[in-house]
């Protein structure tokens, strides 16, 4: 799925590509009311603010890390600074190593039709012209040409349309999210890498529901272009002032502008993606944490940082389980 380019290109393009992702901040453009709804939802939800976390159960330390998985200058820093943990781990948990990212691109090139569409109705045949058009103009933001986003399945464009249009850049040029550069340090050291899910996991969750379901959460990327790099400047702005319930409500906030859906229809959307995506991820992942705790007394677990904060979060959840959490000092 992802470019790679060489010499020169790969050195210049990452600065590039973020400059291209500046500007306004969606956050900045909400009015008193959404400002305020947001962050009531911040100072009401356990966990909020902070990325480094430790969690504390018998001789086992897991020391948490919120990731990004989309490749900013600013990660490279806190890498460095996590180094040491990972470089002594007995054990780096993520959400996929380097073996499930084998067996997916296995899986997708011995059988296309987990993310094409082989027999049946294109995608223009099944929407509306204005939604598909519309979508011709997204994938082409994404350098998707029309015919090979008619044949996606709508999940997979809806992951696609997902990444903002200025990042694109990035994936050209082979850059990474903080998760790979940890990956990178573990395998340097010789610090063994294991997955908190299978694989599959996610095709498995985005094929859930029916085909008129699919179509309507694809419809959910349809953000406009400017709202969605407005939104993405706001994450990263967020994320790195380390507020991570900001970035999500955000998001949420912003799917009542989706052009054809109603704001509370989006919003039934959006809450069902949450559930499939986070929660429901979060609460099976808590048991796979609870095994490797079994046989390594220091662990790194290294997720994206939405499965963080809340009620159904990460640390909210080993701490129902027994786990101590205190904030993680740097080391």
């Amino acid at each position: 799925m992802r470019g790679w380019l060489i010499g020169l290109c790969c050195f210049l393009w990452p600065l590039q590509a973020f400059a291209l992702c500046d500007g306004p901040d969606y956050l900045q453009s909400l009015n008193a009311e959404d400002r305020a709804r947001i962050d009531a939802i911040v100072a009401d939800t356990p966990y909020s603010k902070g990325l480094f976390w430790q969690a504390q159960r018998d001789e086992t330390t897991l020391s948490i890390i919120g990731t990004m998985h989309i490749y900013d200058p600013r990660l490279g820093p806190i890498a460095t600074r996590m180094a040491p943990l990972v470089e002594a781990a007995d054990l780096l948990l993520v959400e996929a190593g380097p073996e499930e990212e084998a067996r997916m691109q296995d899986a997708l090139s011995s059988d296309p039709g987990l993310i094409f569409i082989i027999d049946g109705p294109t995608l223009p045949e099944q929407l509306p012209e204005p939604a598909w058009q519309a979508l011709v103009e997204a994938a082409a933001a994404r350098q998707i040409p029309a015919f090979v986003a008619a044949k996606m399945q709508p999940w997979y464009l809806a992951l696609t349309l997902a990444i903002p249009a200025c990042t694109m850049p990035d994936l050209a040029a082979g850059a990474r999210g903080l998760d790979h550069l940890l990956i990178g340090l573990a395998t340097d050291a010789d610090v063994p890498i294991a997955a908190v899910e299978p694989w599959d996991t996610l095709f498995t969750l985005m094929q859930d529901g029916s085909a008129a379901e699919q179509l309507e959460m694809l419809q959910l990327g349809l953000v406009p272009s400017d709202v969605q790099t407005a939104l993405f400047v706001s994450m990263l702005n967020s994320y790195f002032a380390e507020n991570v319930v900001e970035i999500w409500e955000s998001s949420r906030l912003a799917s009542r502008s989706v052009p054809g859906l109603s704001p509370d229809r989006a919003e039934f959307l959006f809450a069902e993606t949450e559930q499939a995506v986070l929660i429901d991820r979060n609460l099976a992942w808590i048991p796979r944490i609870a095994a490797a705790a079994q046989d390594n007394d220091a662990i790194v677990l290294a997720v994206g940082a939405a499965h963080l904060p809340g009620s159904s979060g990460i640390l909210n959840l080993l701490a129902e389980a027994g786990w101590t959490i205190t904030p993680l000092a740097a080391p």
